[in-house]
This record gives C-alpha cells, structure tokens and sequence, in this order.
C-alpha cells in the first residue's frame, strides 16, 4: 500500500512539472506565451544587408519583449546550412529566418516539421514543390528603386538647370552584383524612375559577380564615375560604392542612392537618399501567427503568391526612404505623389518606349509600351531584360 502511495504521489509529481513545463509556453487561451526566433545570416551584421535583416530582429524583441528568444547565427556559408537548422532546432526554435541565398534550405525544411522556417526568396521558382513549413518572402523593393530614381531624376534636372551638367551628361550608373534579375529588375524600375524626369538619362551598369566585395564594388563605381556618371546606385553589399562617391563628390558632381542602410555617416556630400526592407512587420506578424498556432500566410499584411509565397511593398510598409530630411519640399511632394501613383498603376515602373533582351537568351525579347507588373505571380523579382539603347553594361 506504501508504494502504491508513493508511485500515485510521484504521479502526481510528474503530471504537475508537465502542466506547469506547457504553461511557460502557452497561455489559458491556448496560445504560446514564450517562443525561441531563430535568425541565419549570410554575413555578418556588418554588412549592409544582413544589418538590415538584424535590425527587424532587434526591432522585433523590443515589440514582443520577454516573450520572445532569440538565437542568432552569423556567417553562415552553404555548407554549413544543415547543421546550423539543427543546432538551432536542439535551441528550441520555433521559427526560423534567414537571408542566406542557400537552395538547401526548402529541402531540408522537410526534416524540422515542427519549425516554420521563412527565407527571403532568391530566384522565380514553384511554390508548390516544397514542405508546408518552408515560406518564402520578400519585400516589392522595386516600387523603392522606382521611387528613388525619381528622386535621383529630380537632382538631375536641377543640376541641368543650374547648367552643372547637359542633358547629355545626365548618365547614371549602377554597380550590380550579378546579371540577376533580382539586379536587373531593381536597376530597370531605377532608371524608369529618372528617365520619367529626364528623359534623355541613360544608364552603365558595371558587375561584380560577388555578393560582397568591397574593393571590386569601389573599383566599378570610380570606373563609372570616371566614365561621366553622375548617379550612382547599387544592389551589393559593402560601402565601397558609397566611399568611392563621397572621394569624387569633393571635385565634381556625384549623387549617390543608397540601399540597406542610411549612409549619412559614411558619404554625407554625396548621399541624397537610401532605400530599404522594412522586415519587421513580417516577422512580427509571423511569430505572432506561430505563437497563436496560425498560418503565417493567414496573420501577415501581405500579397500570397502560390503556397506560402508573401510580398510586400509601401502598401503595407515594407519598405523605408530614408534621409528624407535632406530633400527640398518638392521633392518630398512629387515623391508622395510617386508612391500614390504606383501603388494605382504598379505597371508604370517597367513602362515607355522601350525593347528588352533576356541576357541569357537572346532570342526572348518584351516591348514595354504597356508595363511590366513585378512580383505579379512571386515574391522574387522575375523581370530580366536589359532595355535597348537607354541601357549599356560596361563590365559583364
């Protein structure tokens, strides 16, 4: 009878740790009152990018506070992807993001069902191939390029009126760092955005074939510059194209875009604004879904492409122009106006006089005198096609 006594007290015992073990992580109403975020970079967080990409986590733990763990692993190369899911499954993750370029990752989505794991999309690819647990997102980031051309557009004619420059010396540049389409989808909506100011603009576009090289990204844009650019932006991910235009800005004209990051600090003459992902109203949506046991797709203010596929744009605040402050009023104005008339007619950034060829088929070739919509049918970038005559690569 002792034993029966004390097996039924340990019972007990057992049954309590348990009871109180779930109330840690769930609330009388069912849902999770403690949850580990699990976020995976590609790079460091001194790389503009992944900076970006920290900030929402930062941003994120300061909106959920207490209830909200996060483990973080830096630097994480493709070869290193599959036993960094597992460490951070052993952490206890509920949900995982990343901003790695890794394919491997929609396939080892399928051995962690427990984990919702969310990675920036990369590339055009069939939602429906992958695991209900693996998400894609991203931001519609060529509505900022667009924007922001126009703003780069807007200091063209003023440097044109100021006779600074002609009309034939309104060349942009761009250091990109692969023929993408990711690069050539935002560069294209870029040099739209300037051209609907000067329509005598053109274009050099200069790659680096590498995500992150500051030397090669310094090196292409004093080549442009030296080329006669007097606009630059770039889709890479180190200052050099920042520091090589505040060098030239102290003896000639140089206006340069930013993105990722404000680059106040770093090129403060040359910088008339930065654009960025805002990621935090993903992720705070998305843990708030986890934590509540909903669909990601149901609780984010987001457009559902296919089977877990999300973008999102100045619609639902995804992204950020920053630097405002230094714009003249009517250039805060006719950039209002801007993002009014998109978000109405999301053709208009891919729209005009112009033909484009696929680079990596010659033969596909698109007219515009309609518009191109972007992100129509996914959250990755599709449009890939270097416009004829307005548009010339310098270094392939």
């Amino acid at each position: 009878m002792k034993r029966t006594y004390i097996t039924t007290f340990l019972t007990c015992i057992a049954v309590l740790c348990l009871f109180f073990g779930i109330s840690r992580t769930r609330n009388i109403s069912g849902a999770m009152s403690e949850i580990t975020v699990g976020f995976i970079y590609e790079s460091d967080e001194s790389a503009p990018y992944s900076y970006n990409f920290s900030r929402a986590a930062v941003l994120l733990k300061e909106e959920l506070r207490d209830s909200v763990n996060i483990e973080t692993r830096s630097n994480v190369p493709d070869d290193a992807i599959e036993d960094t899911l597992q460490e951070l499954s052993l952490k206890g993750c509920s949900i995982i993001f990343t901003n790695c370029h890794s394919e491997n990752i929609s396939t080892l989505a399928a051995e962690y069902p427990g984990i919702q794991i969310c990675q920036i999309s990369d590339m055009v690819v069939p939602p429906t191939e992958y695991p209900d647990n693996y998400h894609t997102f991203n931001s519609e980031i060529y509505q900022a390029r667009y924007v922001s051309g126009i703003a780069a557009g807007l200091k063209l004619q003023e440097l044109i009126d100021q006779g600074v420059i002609t009309k034939e010396e309104a060349v942009v540049g761009y250091v990109g760092a692969y023929p993408a389409s990711s690069v050539i989808s935002g560069y294209t909506a870029f040099l739209v955005g300037v051209r609907s100011i000067v329509p005598e603009a053109v274009m050099k576009v200069s790659y680096t074939h590498t995500w992150s090289s500051y030397m090669k990204e310094k090196s292409c844009a004093q080549e442009l510059i030296e080329d006669g650019c007097v606009v630059l932006s770039h889709h890479s991910d180190t200052i050099g194209v920042a520091v090589a235009c505040e060098e030239a800005a102290a003896e000639r004209p140089v206006i340069f875009i930013g993105c990722n990051k404000s680059y106040q600090d770093i090129a403060p003459t040359a910088t008339l604004l930065s654009i960025r992902t805002n990621w935090v109203p993903y992720m705070i949506d998305a843990v708030t879904a986890v934590m509540n046991h909903q669909t990601i797709e149901s609780r984010v203010k987001a457009k559902v492409h296919g089977k877990n596929d999300m973008s999102a744009g100045f619609a639902e605040n995804a992204l950020d122009i920053l630097d405002l402050n230094r714009a003249a009023d009517k250039m805060l104005r006719v950039i209002d106006d801007s993002i009014k008339n998109l978000l109405d007619h999301p053709e208009i950034a891919y729209q005009g006089p112009y033909t484009g060829m696929n680079p990596e088929e010659p033969s596909d070739w698109i007219t515009l005198e309609k518009g191109y919509i972007e992100n129509l049918d996914s959250s990755a970038p599709s449009f890939h096609y270097v416009l004829e005559d307005v548009i010339q690569i310098v270094r392939k």
